[in-house]
């Protein structure tokens, strides 16, 4: 049974306070807290073991790659694709970059179209935009529908032959929405496109099913659903990646290579790992996807949408506040302090312990169309409870007091 009070304890941060009050920490959508298991699994690999991965022949090195071999098998659990199809990067980042990059770069040309949305995340947006600029591609948006959803029905009336990439995001991370993937994929393979998902704030919330969705690529990030900062996966299917050219080169990724520039690639994942990753991390990543599916997704799922429910109702009946997703599915708050820039309300949050993020929380886009210059955004995960919702609405309530944090 999912008992929150005993979840907590495995969290060491949350033992601290803040500007003399308990931690309430609501800005899980920039990074999760790490249970202690986490921490001790990075720790146990500088401590035991702290040498490199597929470098040498003595036993701590075959007890690493060990390790590493059990961490592509877990995550390939996880979001139900083949171990094989797991490449490490060091975040969701560097995985659209290396999709970007390695794929786009080399398959797009002049006049072909990128489809993303308003609602995506920089890291979304950035790479496409290199792309085009490189390719002669030329990048155009879905329009969202009223509330700031993208839809398949948008998608139908934008997307055609010359669509080569759809890239959007699972669930977008100021407005919350969860886009029906699966409907957007089999739309883009229509007009024989590929369709690449930001996963970055589904793969931890959510159960992920790539096979079912029939993403080409799934990019998401450890740091996100538990685990160290620096590490994170791309998802690719298995004859997309072996057509797909590494983001980075050098050792431990190829077979051959000499002083002609004869180089003959490993086959994927190794082909994109090149040098040393991030070991501890793997070591990290592997627990926090272990911690998770203990727990289970369909739970953390479910107990985060009632959670968001009760937030979303109280917050409702105060007249000071504008709330800008109020029905997303997905525990992301959005919203302002009326007559408050965002940025003082977070100010504010602060002085009573309460950690929220303000800021075009690099959407950038996305403001344009929320016509707001900065929003503040509230975003729980499974270890939040209703009694700091309860704390949270409190605060928000006279939140107007905002210069009272600065002379405190």
């Amino acid at each position: 049974m999912f008992d929150v009070n005993k979840i907590r304890k495995d969290f060491p941060v949350l033992k601290q306070t803040m500007q003399g009050h308990p931690l309430i920490y609501l800005d899980s959508a920039a990074t999760s807290l790490k249970p202690r298991v986490v921490i001790n699994a990075v720790e146990q690999y500088y401590e035991n073991y702290s040498v490199n991965a597929g470098r040498g022949e003595y036993d701590l090195t075959h007890a690493v790659d060990q390790k590493v071999i059990e961490t592509r098998k877990a995550v390939a659990k996880l979001i139900n694709a083949h171990p094989e199809e797991i490449v490490f990067t060091s975040g969701a980042s560097m995985s659209i970059n290396l999709v970007a990059f390695g794929y786009g770069m080399k398959y797009l040309k002049k006049g072909d179209e990128i489809l993303l949305t308003q609602a995506e995340h920089a890291s979304n947006v950035l790479p496409w935009f290199k792309v085009a600029e490189n390719t002669g591609a030329i990048i155009n948006y879905i329009p969202l529908d009223k509330k700031g959803r993208l839809t398949a029905e948008n998608l139908e009336k934008v997307i055609s032959k010359k669509t080569k990439v759809v890239s959007v995001a699972h669930v977008t991370n100021v407005l919350g929405y969860i886009v029906d993937i699966k409907e957007i994929a089999k739309i883009t393979h229509k007009y024989g496109a590929v369709l690449v998902c930001d996963g970055a704030q589904s793969v931890p919330h959510l159960p992920t099913d790539v096979q079912d969705l029939d993403v080409d690529f799934l990019a998401f990030s450890g740091h996100k659903l538990l685990g160290p900062t620096g590490i994170g996966v791309l998802y690719g299917k298995y004859d997309l990646l072996k057509i797909t050219d590494p983001l980075m080169t050098g050792g431990g990724q190829t077979s051959k290579f000499d002083m002609c520039g004869d180089v003959a690639f490993l086959v994927p994942p190794m082909k994109f790992e090149a040098g040393t990753q991030n070991i501890a991390g793997i070591f990290g990543l592997k627990t926090a996807v272990d911690y998770l599916m203990e727990i289970g997704l369909d739970t953390i799922d479910e107990y985060e949408r009632e959670l968001k429910k009760y937030a979303i109702k109280k917050l409702s009946a105060l007249p000071n506040i504008k709330i800008y997703n109020a029905d997303s599915e997905t525990g992301i708050i959005t919203f302002n302090i009326k007559g408050v820039p965002s940025q003082d309300a977070a100010s504010f949050f602060n002085s009573y312990g309460i950690a929220i993020r303000s800021g075009q929380h690099c959407a950038n886009v996305l403001i344009d169309y929320l016509g707001e210059v900065a929003t503040c955004r509230a975003s729980l995960y499974f270890y939040n409870t209703y009694e700091e919702i309860d704390k949270f609405v409190e605060v928000a309530s006279h939140g107007e007091d905002y210069l009272d944090a600065y002379f405190k």
